[in-house]
């Protein structure tokens, strides 16, 4: 352990755990802490935005609706000023920014992560910004179990594992769902659920519950009664919705990618916000359920309410009419995939889960209407098609079907509605992971080569740096030399049997090997007359530091049957990468990984 500074209340503290509470002990009581602390964030997002909303409502909102438009912008421009002063750096993506910092960086997250997502995210949903506040919340507790984890000199390792626990201490916190909240943990952060990870997640998802208990009591997003029990004749219904939620999981996701791709072509950050402002304005205007959350539409759906879900819109005069009203419900379903993507291109901070459970809703209750108005006699319940919808979307677009299974039953108390919630969340997983390997989260991180999975080796590998094992003490020789300067500069110098041939730029030409030369080093009399480039040969293959990730590097190894390697960065040469040293550095990942 490095030396701590002493005489402070700090090293005091540690000096007292390490001869009194065990490791594990400490594990336990840390993970209680994580859960209080992110359980605590999300108390403060929630209301810190509920607070803006119902000021804007009661405020400019009442005056007009046209000011719609106005809303996003502003509430755009106050997170860019922040982001750009404060923050000073570039918003990322909550999720997968944890996943990153889980693979690459050893669960060291920047202390200033803490605040940002607090700052960031009430601005963007209060003013119109139609994201979640789970994306932020989860960030806030990582950032925090992070920093408090380091302060406390708790390993890697166990540092990720309570980066974990914070993230179900914050789901279980915002939903009241602490089942849920393990799973989350668990499917989304590929953890291995055994008996040491299941106990710190299980207290730290107590100690988010009952902080949001504490601060919010005992009031549940979803005011839902279940009436209607599943039907088995109903089965088939619910394997329509499943596939329904998966073509609208896939459309949600590549919408997500294709928007955030045409973004990128704004070259200022202003003209970014302004047309994405603008956007979701005009957005909102005609389909007002898309401001903000959405948690109002869900309710008002679950109460059979749908002409308040929908709000006053330009269409009013016509709502009478049940098609025009499951036309409406399906521009949400269509709409909100691009107003939560308009936010995030355009500079805005939240979460793509509470998103897709607006998106999940709206259509559960569009399949119930149109199946329920077909004139074929068929009956089905619109309030339980609405929660399995929302399963159906959790399942699809962040491929965690278990989470979305317990969510949708924890937070309604619709347990009676496994079945359905089975149906449809296994149905839209098959469809959604058989056509996208990657969700929003993670493919970016796939691409890169740092995600962390369920497949042990390939978690492994995700968590490897090439820096780790690249050797840079090979003596470099130039195609012009002769066999006698290489030979004494070079081979009588070092160690190693094979030697990089480069020019003058420190490019790599090709390599040399000792048993290429051996039988002519002893002959002096070939020693001003043989030159380097007669033995040089092409490496059987090359690996470029910054673009190839350690599976490709890998790859590279099994391929070509090479024991080393040459490394090139930025088209110069780097060094070498031998088999042996990889495979143990490998190894001692694993061992690390699975202990």
């Amino acid at each position: 352990m490095a030396q701590l500074p002493r005489h402070t209340l700090l090293t005091r503290f540690l000096k007292w755990r390490y001869r009194h509470i065990s490791h594990k002990t400490f594990t336990h009581l840390m993970s209680v802490l994580v859960g209080f602390l992110a359980g605590l964030a999300s108390v403060t997002l929630k209301n810190t935005t509920y607070f803006i909303e119902s000021t804007l409502s009661r405020g400019v909102l009442f005056l007009s609706t046209e000011l719609y438009f106005v809303l996003p912008i502003l509430g755009l421009t106050l997170v860019f000023l922040y982001v750009k002063y404060v923050h000073r750096e570039k918003l990322e993506h909550a999720i997968s920014s944890i996943l990153f910092a889980l693979s690459r960086k050893k669960g060291v997250i920047e202390a200033k992560k803490i605040l940002t997502p607090l700052v960031t995210a009430p601005l963007t949903v209060g003013f119109g910004g139609s994201v979640g506040l789970l994306g932020p919340a989860v960030a806030t507790g990582a950032a925090l179990s992070s920093n408090v984890s380091r302060a406390m000199h708790i390993n890697s390792k166990d540092r990720s594992l309570l980066i974990a626990c914070a993230s179900a201490g914050a789901i279980a916190s915002i939903f009241q769902a602490p089942i849920a909240a393990i799973i989350f943990a668990v499917e989304v952060f590929s953890l291995d659920l055994t008996m040491l990870s299941m106990l710190p997640l299980l207290l730290a998802s107590i100690s988010g519950v009952l902080t949001s208990y504490f601060f919010l009591g005992d009031e549940t997003l979803f005011t839902f009664a279940l009436k209607d029990t599943f039907q088995v004749g109903d089965s088939l219904y619910y394997v329509i919705l499943g596939m329904g939620t998966a073509f609208a999981s896939i459309y949600f996701t590549k919408m997500y990618f294709r928007i955030m791709a045409l973004f990128r072509k704004f070259r200022s950050p202003k003209y970014k916000l302004l047309a994405g402002g603008l956007a979701i304005g005009v957005m909102l205007y005609f389909i007002p359920p898309l401001y903000g959350e959405g948690f109002g539409f869900i309710n008002k759906l679950l109460e059979g309410d749908h002409l308040s879900a929908l709000g006053r819109t330009p269409f009013d005069a016509y709502t009478d009419q049940i098609w025009v009203v499951i036309g409406l419900l399906f521009g949400i379903t269509l709409f909100k995939a691009i107003a939560m993507t308009t936010t995030f291109a355009a500079g805005g901070a939240g979460g793509i889960f509470i998103p897709t459970m607006v998106m999940g809703s709206a259509l559960g209750n569009v399949v119930a209407k149109v199946l329920n108005n077909l004139g074929l006699g068929i009956s089905v319940s619109e309030a339980n098609f609405t929660l399995v919808g929302m399963a159906g979307l959790i399942a699809g677009v962040l491929h965690a079907p278990l989470t979305a299974i317990f969510l949708i039953a924890e937070i309604t108390g619709g347990y009676e509605l496994f079945v359905p919630l089975m149906i449809s969340a296994a149905m839209s997983y098959l469809i959604t992971k058989n056509t996208m390997d990657h969700t929003i989260y993670t493919r970016e991180l796939a691409a890169i080569g740092a995600l962390i999975s369920h497949d042990r080796d390939q978690t492994v590998l995700s968590m490897m740096d090439l820096d780790e094992v690249i050797e840079r003490d090979f003596k470099s020789v130039n195609s012009d030399m002769t066999l006698g300067e290489m030979l004494h500069q070079s081979v009588a110098k070092s160690g190693r049997n094979i030697f990089p041939v480069t020019d003058g730029e420190g490019r790599l030409e090709g390599i040399v090997l000792l048993d290429d030369i051996r039988e002519f080093m002893f002959d002096v009399t070939l020693y001003d007359k043989i030159r380097v480039g007669s033995f040089m040969q092409v490496p059987p293959e090359q690996l470029f530091y910054g673009s190839d990730t350690m599976q490709q590097v890998m790859q590279k190894f099994q391929d070509s049957g090479a024991w080393n390697l040459p490394v090139v960065r930025n088209g110069k040469y780097e060094g070498f990468v031998s088999k042996s040293k990889l495979l143990t550095a490998y190894r001692r990942k694993l061992i690390n990984f699975t202990s």
